[in-house]
């Protein structure tokens, strides 16, 4: 049956999230152009040595019921339904959308008593928030949730989550009970009613979810330099989305579009993808623990990442041009506006939660997954199967499975094989760097087709003649 689904599906118009063609109806971004589960610490230590991961073949029980009754009954419901689709049920059961009806915007703008000005950071939040990606909270994290979630990686009815999800502010004169309407860039996206207001110890924060406090972490020093004084908690009223320069569907949007009855798997990604990239979920649809007739939901982030990275507006174009370019039935193509902390293990388990509601099953992951290095020393933080380890551990607590990426190289003599293949049989590897391949970029020079794709190389060569452009 999976096989005829997957036959029935590819014998229709190809379905893409974002782009076209796309459902009609579907609305997202406006576009222009109470037992805890102790979780144990996970230090950082930068040049720490590679671990094999490992990989789960049998279907992970389901997520266990809340204590709060009446988000087990929720759950309960949800599941059900699920169940009957044949899909996973959001993360905590339900899917949260958190949108006001446009007859009521005006009223609750009117009712806010301060205006805040969001930064790119936390206009991601706000819209995920919305749409029910960080399901189930339903607003910033409280102080007691945040205390949870940092210490034991739960929210206090014992739901696995990744990273604090937190409002910042360095203002004395907001205080618990204050309704903020939260601007960003002229627009309202949502009102905040405060019902929490702390001063962190980040420290601890850092120490727990980065397992670092060493500031020359990105997250570390996001913390430490960027976010105010204070955190704020409390509920969320979505008034409307940002207009961006890149489409983000919802997660209900992208469950739309999903074929019942089989496996999807989420590709999350920050770069551009080149052609080793597309052999890694490609493959991965063959998994042992994959079902035939299985998806995959490429689900790059967009929002902001580390200052080296590719611009998202540039980012985005590549991606475009390569879902047009391999026409590919078996994928989906959808764009997710997510600010980066690259914590590592646990940002895997954050990018799961989030790849759940969005209707996922599995998720690939790969070597240093939201892995960084150290901006003086240049070691890496992570071991380079620490986050693949962390994630296929919990990943029975989501009802999810992961899929340990391959590590794939391209060799002259039989194409892209794994690294094992390679080397037993002694075949010659390609190999071009990252720095090597930006210096060919910059200079002109001819990208070998087997690195990357030639739609994904002119988008970048026309953003760097820009660049180039802009700095004479």
């Amino acid at each position: 049956w999976p096989r005829v689904l997957r036959n029935l599906a590819m014998s229709t118009p190809a379905l893409r999230v974002c782009g076209v063609p796309r459902p009609q109806g579907l609305c997202a971004a406006r576009v222009t152009g109470t037992s805890r589960t102790q979780v144990p610490l996970f230090v950082a230590r930068p040049g720490r040595s590679a671990r094999s991961g490992s990989l789960r073949s049998e279907k992970p029980a389901g997520h266990a019921s809340c204590h709060i009754m009446s988000r087990t009954l929720c759950r309960a419901s949800a599941e059900a339904t699920a169940e009957q689709a044949n899909t996973i049920a959001p993360h905590g059961g339900s899917l949260v959308d958190l949108m006001l009806p446009s007859s009521q915007r005006e009223a609750a703008i009117s009712s806010c008593n301060k205006t805040v000005e969001l930064s790119d950071r936390n206009a991601c939040d706000v819209e995920l928030l919305t749409v029910g990606a960080f399901s189930p909270l339903r607003g910033f994290m409280t102080e007691e949730e945040y205390t949870s979630v940092v210490e034991n990686m739960t929210l206090p009815d014992g739901t696995l989550f990744g990273l604090p999800v937190v409002m910042d502010t360095s203002e004395e004169g907001i205080i618990v009970g204050d309704k903020l309407l939260l601007t960003y860039k002229g627009e309202s996206l949502a009102t905040f009613t405060v019902s929490s207001k702390w001063r962190p110890n980040k420290a601890l924060e850092a120490r727990q979810c980065y397992g670092t406090t060493a500031l020359d972490h990105p997250a570390v020093s996001m913390i430490a330099g960027e976010r105010g004084r204070y955190y704020l908690g409390g509920g969320v009223e979505g008034l409307g989305l940002p207009t961006r320069e890149f489409p983000c569907a919802t997660p209900a949007e992208v469950r739309s579009t999903l074929p019942g009855g089989v496996d999807v798997l989420a590709f999350q990604c920050r770069n551009p993808i080149h052609r080793a990239h597309y052999e890694l979920f490609i493959r991965a649809l063959d998994a042992d623990n994959v079902s035939p007739g299985a998806v995959c939901l490429v689900h790059p982030t967009c929002g902001p990442t580390q200052d080296d990275d590719i611009p998202g507006i540039v980012r985005y174009r590549t991606y475009e041009v390569l879902a047009a370019e391999v026409a590919n039935p078996a994928l989906r193509w959808a764009y997710l506006p997510y600010s980066m902390h690259m914590a590592g293990p646990r940002e895997a388990i954050q990018h799961m939660i989030i790849r759940k509601n969005y209707g996922c099953t599995h998720f690939i992951i790969g070597r240093d997954m939201a892995g960084c290095k150290s901006s003086l020393t240049g070691e890496d933080f992570y071991g380079p199967y620490d986050a693949q380890e962390f994630a296929t551990k919990h990943a029975p607590a989501l009802g999810m499975q992961t899929v340990p990426s391959l590590n794939i190289t391209y060799t002259e003599e039989a194409g892209f094989v794994t690294a094992d293949v390679a080397e037993s049989q002694g075949l010659h590897k390609l190999n071009l760097s990252g720095t090597k391949f930006r210096k060919m970029l910059r200079s002109g020079e001819d990208i070998p087709e087997w690195f990357s794709f030639a739609s994904v190389i002119q988008v970048l060569r026309e953003a760097q003649q820009q660049q180039n452009g802009a700095a004479q």
